[in-house]
């Protein structure tokens, strides 16, 4: 066994472990939460100001508790604990659905969809759960990073090189060049309420559908993100209808 063999083992190894305990810990996680709201229904009408700041304590802890599972969820997703189900599919009908589902989060922040539909693209291989999450990520990432409002340009195409391209641009904020590597990096947040597996996830997801995603952001201008998935040649005939 090689050097290389060894450590991807090791990996491979405390990733699992690291996903069980996570398992382990979201199990009571759970309880507290159950807990915490049957005692917040029980405080329901607090009368003294002792009984009003028990009440904004126990507010704190479901909020608290609350984080804690989202940061848990976001950690078994990277940890790529799920076998992802790759099948021929219409990269347009995935994109499509996760634009209807948040069109009213784009109205809700001023947001203006363009979205250009590529024409005959072949069916690829994908996980359609999977990919649905990677898009939402991109998306919600790029709606707050227009907190006045602005343009989300989304776009699927065929690149020269035969690949499936799927492009989405805001005109938001941008991230400063020096940051620009860290997005990538777990628990990296630019966000208070991010937990930082976002990227990560979205990257770990397209990277085993053997795509690649690329990023480009220019400070107060705005950002593009590029994910090119892989046609197989027995799926080429299979366009768009």
């Amino acid at each position: 066994m090689t050097e290389q063999e060894r450590d991807d083992r090791r990996l491979a190894f405390l990733g699992r472990l690291a996903g069980g305990l996570a398992h382990e810990i979201r199990n009571p996680l759970s309880t507290i939460a159950m807990n915490l709201q049957l005692l917040r229904e029980d405080w329901a009408d607090p009368r003294t100001d002792r009984e009003r700041r028990t009440v904004r304590k126990l507010e704190v802890l479901a909020k608290e508790v609350k984080r804690l599972e989202s940061i848990l969820g976001d950690f078994l997703r990277y940890a790529g604990r799920d076998r992802l189900e790759k099948l021929p599919t219409r990269l347009n009908d995935v994109v499509e659905e996760v634009l209807e589902f948040l069109g009213p989060k784009f109205a809700e922040a001023g947001v203006e969809l363009r979205f250009f539909v590529g024409e005959q693209l072949p069916k690829i291989l994908l996980d359609r759960d999977a990919i649905k999450q990677v898009l939402m990520n991109l998306v919600l990432n790029a709606v707050q990073a227009m907190p006045e409002g602005g343009e989300l340009m989304v776009r699927t195409a065929i690149d020269a090189a035969g690949a499936v391209v799927l492009e989405v641009t805001d005109t938001g904020e941008g991230i400063p060049e020096d940051l620009q590597e860290q997005i990538w990096d777990v628990y990296y947040s630019r966000r208070k309420t991010g937990t930082g597996m976002g990227l990560p996830t979205a990257r770990r997801i397209v990277e085993e559908h053997d795509g690649e995603i690329r990023m480009v952001s220019e400070l107060g201008k705005g950002t593009r993100f590029t994910i090119r998935l892989p046609v197989y040649a027995g799926l080429l005939n299979e366009g768009e209808e």
